[in-house]
């Protein structure tokens, strides 16, 4: 079984840093592709170790990814 999660990467200095919002899991990487793999295995991993509770403790409900507009000047 497999089941999709949030991906964010940004670009920090000369890495890719990925974050999982929905369990607050980081990784880092030095391509976009390294960088969501990375996230991709700690994620996995967190799933396969983690309690039950944890898992539950951890788990953010609904996650929204999206801009928005601001006035700047």
């Amino acid at each position: 079984m497999t089941r999709e999660f949030t991906a964010i990467i940004q670009k920090e200095g000369g890495l890719y840093v990925s974050l999982c919002p929905e369990f607050d899991i980081a990784s880092q990487g030095s391509t976009v592709e390294q960088a969501r793999a990375n996230l991709a295995e700690a994620v996995q991993l967190f799933l396969e170790c983690a309690s039950a509770e944890e898992v539950a403790r951890r788990t953010h409900g609904e996650t929204y990814v999206t801009r928005v507009e601001v006035a700047i000047g």
